[in-house]
């Protein structure tokens, strides 16, 4: 009886641990840009509940600290927002479609010239946005100077002075890859464009490039090459 007791108290202790773990990781570090560029510091959470503040809009929520009260921000509140290692920025959803809201958030995968953006469809019941977290291997890529977010507005250029890495591709259904220099001109990768895109991204690395034109990596492949990307970059 004692023995059966002490079991069943230990999966109940175990089982509360999981939640609570689980709870703390559904708040990640991080800020955000507003609209007007101001930074606010604190704790967001990218997968909410319920509904967002405005209709067809993504949202996510922020508390300033891990006592305050936390708040709604929609997406055209924002320019940009960085949770955890990822970055985030305000994008119109492309026809093709990756979210059930027409203003969301896509992720920053890789920061060049030509940049590779991610987005994934809307998990369904009440989420708060098509982008999801898990934590992962990512790798902070930045300093804190910059000037105050992405750039001027959802579309417009986008300077980020902020970390970006591989720990964002978690819930919220089938990631989707963009390229562009800015959400305004990005456009799908395809099976057709990937090898002449993916190369232009991934310029900087050989090694990593090398790969791509003998075809090791194709769309396929997509988070195990950012991954492999990730770690040349970490090492050099």
């Amino acid at each position: 009886m004692f023995y059966t007791f002490m079991r069943s108290s230990l999966i109940i202790l175990c089982l509360m641990l999981l939640c609570a773990t689980a709870k703390s990781q559904s708040w990640q570090p991080g800020y955000f840009y507003d609209v007007k560029g101001t930074k606010s510091t604190g704790f967001i959470r990218i997968d909410p509940r319920g509904k967002g503040p405005i209709k067809g809009e993504g949202f996510i929520e922020y508390k300033e600290d891990e006592k305050a009260e936390s708040i709604k921000l929609s997406a055209s509140d924002l320019r940009s927002f960085v949770a955890g290692r990822d970055s985030f920025i305000v994008a119109v959803a492309p026809a093709t479609g990756w979210a059930k809201y027409d203003l969301d958030f896509v992720r920053v995968a890789v920061d060049a010239p030509l940049r590779l953006f991610e987005a994934r469809g809307s998990a369904g019941d009440g989420g708060g946005s098509g982008v999801g977290f898990s934590p992962g291997i990512g790798i902070g890529m930045g300093g804190g100077g910059g000037t105050g977010g992405f750039g001027g507005g959802v579309g417009g250029g986008i300077s980020i002075p902020i970390g970006h890495g591989g720990g964002g591709r978690g819930k919220g259904g089938k990631a989707m890859y963009y390229y562009g220099a800015n959400t305004a001109s990005m456009k799908p990768i395809t099976s057709e464009n990937f090898i002449d895109v993916m190369t232009e991204i991934m310029g900087d690395e050989p090694d990593v490039v090398e790969k791509i034109q003998a075809k090791k990596y194709g769309l396929r492949d997509m988070e195990k090459l950012l991954t492999y990307f990730y770690q040349v970059q970490a090492e050099r």
